[in-house]
């Protein structure tokens, strides 16, 4: 059987992560979150006290960093520098950091050249904001997952509240608003759907049901 490539797009909260890792375990496949490894990233410019908005002591401070995927026990996760930080990336800093560590060209390059090598041999379902248009424009299968600002805020806050952080949902509401605006507003490889992906709404659909319609395009594919 064919080993393909899966890209799935989409802003914040729209379900991604957790589609894209299912969808993986269905298929077999390695799941690529490319926003975990912007996350460790932006976990070490602010454990490191740098200012994330100083694309230069960014850019300086990350040269050297190596970022790798492991699957250990049926989960992916993420080492900065040989360590395990996975635990570390969804914070409130880390999250309202991210857009302007990951906005930067240089550091766009670095993970975007990752990215690719990792997924050279197919087999990968990779998730962001920029795969299907920047990081893997060839990629057999594209899905660009959407769904509306309350579905994506209660979402967010049910995440931060199985990890006991009590957010206020109309915080909520207004970082992503905010979010989604740095993202598609970007100069480097903004937000936007590629012109061939397929566009899977959320709002009203269950995480199987979200699954099983890309693991079911990806088979139309695979048996083709």
């Amino acid at each position: 059987m064919k080993k393909i490539v899966i890209a799935i797009d989409g802003p914040a909260a729209a379900g991604k992560s957790t589609t894209a890792k299912l969808v993986a375990e269905k298929l077999n496949y390695l799941h690529i979150d490319t926003g975990a490894m912007y996350r460790a990233l932006t976990y070490k410019i602010l454990r490191d006290g740098i200012d994330p908005e100083n694309e230069a002591a960014v850019v300086e401070a990350l040269k050297d960093s190596k970022v790798d995927l492991k699957k250990e026990k049926n989960e992916i996760k993420v080492f900065l520098d040989d360590e395990d930080v996975s635990k570390y990336l969804r914070s409130a800093e880390v999250t309202n950091a991210v857009s302007a560590v990951s906005s930067y060209k240089q550091v766009r390059e670095m993970m975007v050249e990752l990215q690719r090598r990792i997924s050279n041999e197919g087999g990968v379902v990779l998730e962001g904001r920029d795969i299907g248009t920047v990081v893997i424009p060839d990629a057999d299968l594209k899905i660009f997952m959407i769904a509306g600002i309350e579905t994506r805020a209660k979402r967010r806050q049910k995440e931060l509240a199985e990890k006991g952080l009590m957010i206020d949902y109309n915080k909520i509401v207004n970082e992503i608003i905010e979010r989604d605006n740095k993202d598609s507003k970007r100069k480097e490889s903004p937000l936007r759907k590629a012109d061939d992906a397929i566009v899977l709404d959320t709002s009203n659909l269950s995480i199987e049901e979200q699954v099983n319609f890309i693991v079911n395009k990806a088979l139309e594919i695979i048996e083709n």
